[in-house]
């Protein structure tokens, strides 16, 4: 995949973490495409080093995508914990 493609993921994927993470979010739409862009890569590195299963290179693959949108939601998460769910 591409890095457009790699960016798209992580828009959608963040998409989707933070609509199954409840409550307020403190970042708007770019601070949710960096966190999924972000989560991608995370998700993507740590599927293919402790999970022994590699990213295709396929964009409809559901394993990435799951890889993704996991990604995703532990940088959220950790974002919450570091931040607090306010928004200043």
């Amino acid at each position: 995949m591409g890095i457009i493609s790699w960016i798209i993921l992580g828009l959608l994927a963040g998409a989707v973490a933070k609509t199954l993470l409840p409550g307020r979010h403190p970042v708007g739409l770019i601070g949710t495409t960096l966190i999924g862009v972000a989560g991608a890569f995370v998700g993507g590195w740590l599927s293919a080093h402790f999970l022994d299963r590699p990213v295709e290179r396929d964009f409809f693959d559901p394993y990435t995508w799951g890889a993704a949108v996991a990604g995703s939601l532990v940088l959220l998460i950790g974002q919450r914990i570091v931040f607090g769910t306010t928004r200043e």
